[in-house]
């Protein structure tokens, strides 16, 4: 799996709440411009489970249109049955994506022989390599680095989108697959610099919405082995990276890019705007970068 920076895309709306294909057209135009290694469409960033399937259809293949062969496509299942997961991989087979992320089944609560079962069973059934998607505080379940481990030995199965953010965490699941063909990448941009210090392979990044440029130097310059530059980076943005993740993923995106005047759009309920305080430390965080007037 290419290594890099996989910018997890906002979805935008109109003010009526439908979806901005004009909005969407620009903002992926604007990452193959940035030179991104990956778009990542459809995971908690781009408000999956707020949409219709004819929109999640709709919103991979205006992806595709634009992006296809300038980088990688990697849109998320974001179900909890094995069954949805299977036609979501057939639906994002047919249109055209690179890889194909799944998120582990939430609400259901499943054991780990389940989770296991389940991602054994849909790399067997997919026609494109898989890429785990582990993020345990919004599904309830984690995939463990032994798990991990376990399924990476599995061909079809090339890395992993780890949202936990702790260090030691990441460093085992690391550790665990160095052997395998299997890459690691962070969820969280305040640990992408340091997931490549140990071993890991990138990011899967919602900064990478507003700044997606920025996001892939630092990656390429670490994985490059310029540590002390992809270091500096990493300290610059750091207020950045952390104010990405105010109240609840993709508020501060989406507000973001309103603040940058990109399509940013709303959000569907029982999502809400940031709150006046957050937007005016936002702001002025933006403001500092030159990425606000």
């Amino acid at each position: 799996m290419e290594k890099g920076s996989y910018t997890l895309i906002i979805t935008p709306f109109r003010d009526d709440l439908s979806l901005d294909e004009e909005g969407l057209r620009t903002l992926v135009q604007r990452q193959v411009d940035a030179g991104v290694t990956g778009i990542a469409p459809l995971g908690v960033t781009g408000e999956n489970t707020l949409l219709r399937v004819s929109e999640i259809r709709r919103l991979v293949e205006i992806i595709v249109e634009v992006a296809k062969g300038k980088c990688k496509i990697v849109p998320d299942t974001c179900t909890t049955s094995l069954w949805e997961a299977k036609e979501r991989i057939d639906m994002f087979t047919e249109i055209g994506a690179d890889y194909i992320s799944v998120f582990t089944p939430f609400f259901i609560l499943p054991k780990d022989d389940g989770l296991i079962d389940f991602y054994l069973k849909l790399a067997d059934y997919s026609k494109l390599p898989l890429v785990l998607h582990n993020a345990k505080e919004r599904t309830g379940v984690e995939l463990s680095p032994v798990m991990t481990a376990q399924l990476a030995k599995h061909p079809n199965i090339i890395g992993i989108k780890d949202g936990n953010k702790g260090l030691d965490h990441l460093a085992k699941v690391i550790y665990l697959t160095k052997d395998e063909n299997f890459e690691v990448f962070t969820g969280k941009d305040t640990t992408a610099y340091p997931t490549i210090c140990i071993g890991g392979a990138g990011s899967f990044s919602v900064a990478g919405n507003a700044i997606p440029g920025v996001m892939e130097n630092m990656l390429q310059l670490a994985l490059s082995g310029k540590k002390e530059e992809a270091q500096q980076i990493h300290y610059d943005y750091y207020n950045l990276y952390e104010a990405f993740r105010f109240e609840t993923n993709p508020m501060a995106a989406k507000m973001a890019l309103k603040l940058m005047n990109l399509p940013g759009g709303t959000l569907r309920p029982p999502l809400g705007d940031l709150s006046e305080g957050k937007t005016k430390i936002l702001k002025k965080l933006l403001e500092e970068k030159g990425l606000v007037k």
